[in-house]
């Protein structure tokens, strides 16, 4: 057998081995979105069948088209947000701001992210991304969010024709790797459904609007909780990914993270209600616009022609939002039927009966509807936790734990149909388990917490 058969042999073998590896890749998503619809057929058809109840059936339909409308209405509403900041962003990166961040992170990204390159511009994207959430700006971390996949989906494509050069993978064999999530998209969607955010500022008015006598209360507990979620996902998609996190940089920085918050806790317990949503809206806004004037002057500086390099960004924003439009009608159309089947108290009855049954004390039963709704519906969770405001009292404890629910964790299945729709992956591997895994370490933290604090 001569030198060239061999290599033949080893080339096939390499290429037999990424197919099997690709097959193996457990489509989660799929499995999800057909439980749904066949939970909530079964449930709708037992509530027909044995109870008489004939409504559940229209009440079902009713979602689909609701639901498909509401995808349809996020979509377009995303449109212009998604062609502003994208524009913005293409400044940023003709101006060389982008790449500058992506160098000055690499000593820690390049630890967390280790598949991508030193100085990759998906650091910039990522930070600015992870940023924006910290600060509730919401509108503008989407945007910076899928700018950051876009670099990533970049990457795969180039590894993807190097290992086609290399190893004799076939067209379809590409395109499979092409559709498969990666390990640092992976870290990227955990660190977003982890939810960290400073200030919850939306949370705080809706408390205020409910009559709470110190609607700040939930302020400290809601920042241990998302805390605790965030470095819970980041050892969680470190341990599937094989991440070494005992260096400098990420310990270094896990402690900045520990006496930021510390600082912000402190911060909230020496002020009232009105000055801290006050400073908190006033800081976040001066944050975003600076950036805006920070990208403009840098373009600049290079003699980009600012305005051409924002509508040329601008159309890949409105080519996004349109990309994303299937994916979202696919997740809220059957996240709807579950609900309208009845499916979401079927749960949360079962779970009262089992805690009850251990002899655990059940307080924090009524409050888990917020969080069972969180990962699937960001204005379903909302709903719910101002239904618990309202049926047991803003101030009760079940009011303040479905409003430490809400800020914990992010709207996982949204951010994952999102986020993977925009660059046309559908091989998600363990991105839904090291999600949900998140929101649950997010769920306990809340419960301990809220029992230390109001318990």
């Amino acid at each position: 057998m001569n030198l060239l058969t061999l290599g033949i042999i080893k080339v096939n073998f390499i290429s037999a081995l990424a197919y099997s590896q690709i097959s193996l890749f457990n489509m989660v998503l799929n499995y999800i979105w057909i439980g749904f619809f066949l939970i909530a057929f079964l449930i709708a058809l037992v509530r027909l069948v044995f109870m008489g109840d004939t409504s559940v059936f229209p009440a079902i339909m009713d979602s689909t088209f609701s639901s498909a409308k509401t995808a349809f209405e996020i979509s377009l509403g995303l449109t212009g947000v998604l062609s502003l900041w994208m524009g913005i962003m293409q400044i940023g990166e003709k101006g060389g701001l982008v790449s500058a961040l992506s160098r000055m992170l690499s000593p820690l990204f390049c630890r967390l992210f280790p598949d991508l390159p030193k100085g990759h511009p998906a650091y910039g994207h990522m930070f600015m991304n992870i940023s924006a959430n910290m600060l509730g700006l919401d509108n503008a971390a989407t945007p910076l969010g899928l700018k950051a996949m876009e670099s990533m989906q970049e990457h795969n494509r180039l590894q993807t024709e190097k290992r086609m050069a290399e190893q004799g993978l076939s067209r379809e064999e590409a395109e499979k790797l092409n559709a498969t999530a990666s390990n640092p998209m992976i870290m990227f969607l955990v660190l977003n459904t982890s939810g960290l955010t400073l200030i919850p500022v939306s949370i705080l008015v809706y408390r205020a609007q409910m009559g709470a006598a110190q609607p700040t209360d939930i302020f400290i507990p809601i920042l241990l909780a998302t805390t605790i979620a965030t470095l819970g996902g980041i050892i969680v998609t470190s341990l599937y990914q094989k991440i070494n996190l005992m260096n400098r940089a990420i310990l270094g920085t896990m402690l900045g993270i520990c006496m930021l918050i510390s600082g912000v806790v402190w911060l909230g317990t020496q002020v009232d209600r009105d000055t801290m949503n006050l400073w908190s809206t006033t800081i976040a806004n001066v944050v975003l616009f600076t950036i805006i004037i920070g990208f403009i002057i840098a373009g600049l500086r290079r003699k980009v022609n600012v305005y051409e390099a924002f509508v040329e960004g601008a159309k890949g924003g409105f080519e996004t939002a349109v990309r994303i439009i299937p994916y979202l009608v696919a997740i809220l159309v059957a996240i709807g039927v579950f609900r309208a089947s009845g499916a979401m108290d079927v749960i949360i009855s079962g779970t009262e009966w089992a805690v009850r049954s251990m002899g655990i004390n059940a307080d924090f039963v009524p409050a888990l509807p917020t969080a069972i709704m969180k990962p699937l519906s960001g204005s379903g969770a909302r709903g719910m936790m101002v239904d618990a405001m309202s049926t047991y009292g803003a101030d009760s404890f079940v009011g303040r734990l479905s409003c430490i629910f809400q800020g914990a964790t992010d709207t996982t299945f949204y951010i994952l149909a999102v986020y993977f729709g925009s660059v046309g992956i559908r091989h998600t591997r363990h991105a839904v388990s090291a999600g949900l895994i998140t929101d649950l370490i997010g769920v306990v933290a809340a419960i301990f917490i809220a029992y230390a604090f109001f318990g």
